[in-house]
C-alpha cells in the first residue's frame, strides 16, 4: 500500500469503530469502573497532563495504581503520560503539524526519545497483563476491554506519527477496531472512545478520491462531517480525554474553515489550561494575532 495511504490509514488505528451495535449499558457502581466513572485523583492526573505538567501527572497516577494495583487503568494513564509528553514535545498537537501536508502524512521530522518510548511501551505491557486477568474471569470485562482499546489506539498512534513504522501501526489499528467493537456494543457510554473513531472518519474523508478508494476497497472508510460529529461527542460528555478532543476538533475546525467554532474551543482550552503554551498559541493563531512574547522563548 502506497506509504501515504497506510500513515493515514492508521490514524484509525487510534480509534475504533463505533458503528457497533449499541446495548444498554450494565450498572455499575460509581468508583468501580475508573474507565467510565471520573475519578477525582485520576481526573487531576490528565489534568496536570493538559497543563504539560509530565512528571507530577506521573506521580498521581503511579500513587493510584499502587493502591489499585488491579486496575488497567491506572498503568493506560501512565501509558499517555509519556506518550503525550513526547506529542507536546514533538509539536503534534499544534496547527504547524495538523495543516501541513508533509507532517500530516509522513508523521514527525527526526526520532522520538528513546526513554519516553520505553517507559510507554513498558506501562502498556502492564497494562495489558492486568486486562487479560480481568478477561480470566470476565471475557467481556469492558474495564479490560477498554484498557486494551486504549492501548492498541495509542501503540498505533505512537507508530504511526512517532516512530513511523506504518506496516506495525495498522496491524494495531486492527486490533483496536476488535477490542472496540466488543467494548461499545454494550457500553455505548464510553465518550472517551469516540474521539478515535472521529479523527480516523475525519482523516480519510480528508484524502482525495484515489486514496479514498484504496482504502474503501480494505474495508476503511471515512466522513469528514460524521468524524467531527463523533469528535464532538467526547468533547461534549467525554472524561479523561475531552481536552484532548477539543483541541483536535479545533484543529480540524481550523482546515474546514470554521473559524468560529475552532476560536471557541481553543479559547475554552487556554482559559481552563493558562499555564499550557500550545492552547496559547494555537488560540491566537486562530484569532490572527501574534503569538504572546512569552510563548515564543
Amino acid at each position: 500500500m502506497n506509504q501515504r495511504v497506510c500513515i493515514l490509514a492508521l490514524f484509525v488505528l487510534l480509534a475504533p469503530a463505533v458503528r457497533a451495535a449499541q446495548e444498554p449499558a450494565a450498572e455499575s457502581t460509581p468508583g468501580s469502573t475508573p474507565a467510565f466513572y471520573p475519578v477525582p485523583e485520576l481526573m487531576t492526573g490528565f489534568n496536570l497532563l493538559y497543563q504539560q505538567k509530565f512528571t507530577e501527572a506521573r506521580e498521581t497516577f503511579s500513587d493510584w495504581q499502587s493502591r489499585n494495583p488491579e486496575e488497567p487503568f491506572g498503568e493506560i494513564a501512565l501509558a499517555a503520560s509519556y506518550l503525550f509528553e513526547e506529542l507536546y514535545r514533538q509539536g503534534v498537537l499544534t496547527s504547524d503539524f495538523f495543516l501541513s501536508e508533509k507532517k500530516f502524512l509522513h508523521g514527525i521530522e527526526g526520532k522520538p526519545d528513546p526513554d519516553h518510548m520505553a517507559n510507554f511501551r513498558e506501562a502498556l505491557t502492564r497494562a495489558r497483563a492486568l486486562a487479560r486477568q480481568r478477561q480470566k474471569t470476565r471475557a467481556k470485562d469492558p474495564e479490560a476491554l477498554f484498557a486494551l482499546t486504549l492501548a492498541a489506539g495509542m501503540e498505533s498512534d505512537a507508530l504511526a506519527i512517532l516512530e513511523k513504522k506504518q506496516l506495525d501501526g495498522l496491524k494495531r489499528m486492527k486490533e483496536a477496531n476488535e477490542w472496540a467493537k466488543q467494548l461499545l456494543s454494550q457500553r455505548p457510554d464510553a465518550a472517551d472512545a469516540y474521539v478515535a473513531p472521529g479523527i480516523a472518519n475525519y482523516i480519510i474523508g480528508s484524502l482525495n478520491p484515489g486514496y479514498r478508494f484504496a482504502l474503501w476497497f480494505g474495508g476503511i472508510h471515512g466522513d469528514k462531517k460524521l468524524g467531527m460529529e463523533e469528535v464532538a461527542k467526547t468533547v461534549e460528555n467525554g472524561r479523561y480525554l475531552r481536552p484532548f478532543a477539543k483541541i483536535m476538533l479545533a484543529l480540524a475546525a481550523r482546515r474546514e474553515k470554521q473559524n468560529a467554532l475552532a476560536q471557541k474551543l481553543l479559547r475554552e482550552l487556554s482559559e481552563e489550561f493558562p499555564s499550557n503554551d500550545t492552547f496559547a498559541t494555537e488560540y491566537a493563531k486562530a484569532m490572527g494575532l501574534p503569538v504572546p512574547a512569552i510563548l515564543t522563548r
